[in-house]
């Protein structure tokens, strides 16, 4: 993979790449991977105060530059994105909940979709004042993904073109439906905002991330579904039991491999599109077992 990485790359030289969300999950690690692969980081957060809990481990000089940022203050990432060859967009909103029990389609296209919407575009016109941003990796998930057709039938291949439809996801409302469609409508978004305006932005479909994270207090919401059939967490398990009941299985990746994922489809000049980053498939069952085995000492509950 590291010859055909260099072969494709965009550029021969240690580039410059911005990672928003710099503190969460995968932001976190990606930056860490990136700066060990001796890349420059700008990593954006919504409070430098609280970036250390994430950050503090690198002591290596100035390659890592943190900016605060706000996806819903349009010119917040101009700074961010300036001299950088590429842009990595993990961020997204952390408010995906309803309040509203009436006219509740209207409630999160507007308080929901359309600022996530919003923040999106306003990074990638951040992109376009920078002049110097080859391409823009967008963070997409499974969430957005089915393998039911429009009659509910099972589709004997899931792909990167078996998406929700917006239509059903609304008029059902299952569990996860808020993030499913916000999600959907913000990637679509941004790929009509970058084609119009010239921007290679390639979008990766990351399943359940699992693996190592850097606060112990702070326990990652996908490790935390992967978790649920041993730690009996209701809204988690529940969470996963919707994955499987929309894609047939459970498709998880571990968070070095994601990261590794995002930095290809960034530095290979023939990526475009969607790419949908999974090593393993598996049912509820089959999780619940290694987990029992795993830790054995835990009460599996199902």
């Amino acid at each position: 993979m590291e010859e055909t990485l260099n072969k494709g790359q965009i550029s021969s030289t240690p580039a410059t790449y911005c990672v928003t969300g710099g503190t969460g999950y995968l932001g976190s690690w990606l930056v860490k991977i990136l700066l060990e692969r001796g890349y420059t980081v700008h990593a954006t957060v919504r409070d430098p105060e609280k970036s250390h809990q994430f950050l503090s481990w690198w002591n290596g000089g100035d390659r890592l530059k943190i900016f605060k940022a706000d996806l819903n203050e349009e010119g917040s990432f101009d700074e961010a994105v300036k001299g950088c060859d590429g842009v990595f967009h993990v961020a997204a909103s952390k408010e995906y909940r309803v309040d509203v029990t009436e006219n509740v389609e209207t409630y999160v296209q507007a308080n929901i979709v359309d600022p996530a919407i919003k923040g999106t575009i306003n990074l990638l016109k951040s992109c376009l004042k920078s002049n110097s941003v080859k391409r823009v990796v967008y963070t997409s998930t499974m969430s957005t993904m089915t393998a039911k057709d429009s009659n509910g039938n099972w589709k004997p291949v899931v792909d990167e073109s078996c998406q929700i439809q917006t239509e059903h996801v609304f008029k059902t409302q299952a569990l996860g439906w808020v993030y499913s469609v916000a999600k959907h409508l913000t990637e679509q978004a941004a790929v009509k905002f970058a084609k119009e305006n010239g921007i290679d932005l390639v979008s990766v479909v990351t399943t359940a991330v699992a693996g190592k994270f850097f606060t112990a207090n702070n326990v990652p919401p996908s490790v935390k579904v992967l978790l649920s059939p041993i730690t009996g967490e209701t809204e988690f398990l529940k969470l996963l039991s919707a994955v499987s009941e929309r894609v047939g299985s459970i498709s998880a990746v571990h968070i070095e491999d994601i990261c590794s994922a995002h930095i290809f489809l960034m530095e290979h000049s023939k990526a475009e599109g969607r790419y949908i980053c999974s090593s393993q498939c598996f049912p509820i069952s089959l999780l619940a077992d290694l987990l029992a085995k795993e830790y054995s000492s835990s009460n599996k509950k199902t």
